[in-house]
């Protein structure tokens, strides 16, 4: 069983590589380059022997001379060609992986990100990565060009003395024997660190991304102990690492100390009697490093090769997730077309449905507002618009079209989302005003300036120094919760969308800077279709359609007046707030 899921897995890993569109052509001369420096190393320890039994100052051959040092600088040049060129394979055979695990996180659902930390996707794409490239730039030369050294020098050595080569042989037995379950523990040892390192990865990030919630909550000690328990993890999966390493080390010098002093011995032995000379000696013993040192890397290839099998089954894991549906699907103008919500219902899962038999239409130019209490579906409905996920059951349609015919693009293009987190992007304000449009290069300042002025921005830009190429830091961190809403407002006046799409955008906001904020969104939902989810009911009397939302249900939908008539929650609700 274990034999054919090592198979399977050798071949998903020998598959992804092939999907990389390897750069043949560099893989071949580096092959041929390491071939032949190998090959013209075999020819050393001959000349070596020519030098050593005919060695006088008078008899010294300056051909022989000439030649082993012509020999170590083709063996050096062509080495470093080659060397530089399986480098490079490597590295583009990782730059496309990575480029193929990218294109692929960026166009995941959103459900893949509620389930998955962002840490550990990091990981796959940087460090398992890592992994692949290592194999294919370093480890794999070693092992092609260790096998041809070792059939190379075994066979010249079989001529020249076949006694003392099968003497030497047979300390090859023992070392495979200590490699083979040495380099196995290594690769269990291997797959657990790079799961712990995930895991670390993800850690450190969320950690990282929430410092002020982390400082604000004096979780200092709760993430110190955290982050110490999983440092532990990966100090011990290290120190089983050392302890192999330490292990393989003293085993195979002892090995080849053993090997070297019975050669020696018996070869001095020949020696002594005449029937070997002293340069023959030497040139057994030379080419007994170069089957002896090769060997010693073959652990640490298959070791590399069971860690690059395990990389590959998570990056093969990721790369077959099914994407974002929406990528293909027809180009269409929405304006002057109503939004049809049919009976949708949705679930994350099947123990915990979030809407059940959602209806309503919003006509163009209508503001329909969201109401009920938190954890009602509201934030999950607007999810839903913008397809961020999918229905379980039911349809929205835009017009007679469902919104899943069309191109992803094409629907979130006509969307404007002003949410309550002001998300945006470490960059400047005007990167991120033009954020995610095509022709943001060539954006006229005067047309930046005017969304910002729209959004009541422009003035608190103007007070930067540097205006629009004033930095924001991470997430926006330098600017207030007002300021990043009005960017967001002025951002959604740039794309000027068909529907507005507002989940609490003034939620967070002091009563200053929400009254500017709600100036602003006033001025941008004129004409165009708006939803908006508002826990402060003074922010939707004028919604032209109120609906309530309890539970996944809708319990109740009319103008303001009508539902304080009809609706017994709402009446609460205004009265608590209103009155």
């Amino acid at each position: 069983m274990k034999e054919k899921q090592s198979d399977k897995g050798l071949k998903a890993f020998i598959s992804l590589l092939l999907s990389t569109n390897i750069p043949k052509m560099a893989l071949t001369l580096g092959l041929i380059g390491s071939v032949i420096t190998t090959l013209v190393g075999l020819t050393i320890p001959l000349l070596t022997r020519e030098i050593v039994d005919g060695f006088s100052m008078e008899s010294i051959s300056t051909t022989i001379i000439i030649a082993i040092g012509a020999a170590f600088i083709l063996q050096a040049i062509i080495d470093g060609f080659s060397t530089y060129l399986l480098a490079s394979v490597g590295q583009q055979i990782v730059a496309r992986l990575r480029e193929s695990m990218w294109l692929k996180l960026i166009r995941m659902p959103v459900s893949y990100f509620d389930k998955n930390a962002s840490g550990e996707s990091v990981s796959r794409v940087v460090n398992d990565t890592g992994i692949v490239k290592d194999l294919i730039s370093q480890h794999f030369p070693q092992f092609i060009t260790g096998i041809i050294s070792i059939i190379g020098a075994v066979t010249i050595l079989l001529i020249m003395d076949w006694k003392m080569t099968l003497i030497m042989l047979i300390a090859v037995p023992f070392t495979v024997a200590l490699m083979i379950p040495l380099g196995s523990k290594m690769a269990k040892i291997s797959r657990g660190l790079q799961d712990e390192t995930a895991t670390f990865t993800g850690n450190i990030q969320q950690t990282l991304a929430e410092i002020r919630l982390m400082k604000s909550s004096t979780a200092e000690p709760v993430e110190e102990k955290k982050g110490i328990a999983d440092i532990g993890k990966l100090l011990t999966f290290g120190l089983k690492e050392a302890r192999i390493f330490a292990l393989i080390g003293p085993l195979m010098y002892l090995i080849i100390m053993i090997v070297v002093v019975v050669i020696i011995g018996y070869g001095g032995i020949r020696v002594a009697e005449g029937s070997m000379s002293t340069g023959s000696l030497v040139a057994f013993l030379l080419y007994l490093f170069q089957i002896i040192m090769p060997i010693t890397t073959f652990a640490m290839f298959f070791t590399q090769l069971q860690k690059a099998k395990g990389a590959t089954e998570r990056i093969i894991g990721i790369l077959e997730l099914p994407q974002e549906a929406g990528q293909g699907g027809m180009e269409k103008d929405i304006s002057s077309e109503t939004v049809h919500v049919s009976n949708v219902s949705f679930a994350y899962n099947d123990k915990e449905p979030v809407l059940e038999q959602v209806s309503f239409e919003a006509r163009p130019g209508e503001k329909i507002a969201f109401a009920g209490p938190s954890g009602g579906g509201k934030t999950t409905l607007f999810g839903l618009i913008e397809r961020f996920y999918e229905p379980t059951a039911g349809d929205i349609r835009i017009g007679d079209t469902s919104i899943t015919d069309l191109s992803m693009k094409s629907w979130r293009d006509q969307i404007g989302y002003v949410s309550q987190e002001s998300a945006m992007m470490a960059g400047t304000i005007r990167e991120n005003l033009t954020y995610g449009l095509s022709e943001s290069e060539s954006i006229p300042d005067d047309r930046l300036w005017e969304v910002a002025e729209m959004a009541y921005a422009d003035q608190f830009i103007k007070a930067f120094s540097e205006g629009l190429d004033t930095k924001v830091g991470e997430r926006g961190v330098k600017l207030s919760g007002g300021q990043r809403q009005r960017i967001n407002i002025a951002r959604a006046f740039l794309r000027d969308p068909e529907i507005l799409m507002m989940d609490e955008a003034t939620a967070s906001l002091d009563s200053q800077s929400e009254k500017i904020v709600q100036q602003a969104l006033t001025r941008l939902m004129e004409g165009r279709t708006t939803f908006v989810i508002a826990h402060r009911l003074s922010t939707i009397t004028d919604a032209d359609k109120i609906i309530f939302i309890e539970k996944g249900k809708i319990t109740g939908s009319g103008t303001h007046q009508g539902l304080i008539n009809t609706h017994e929650l709402y009446r609460e609700f205004a009265e608590q707030q209103l009155s």
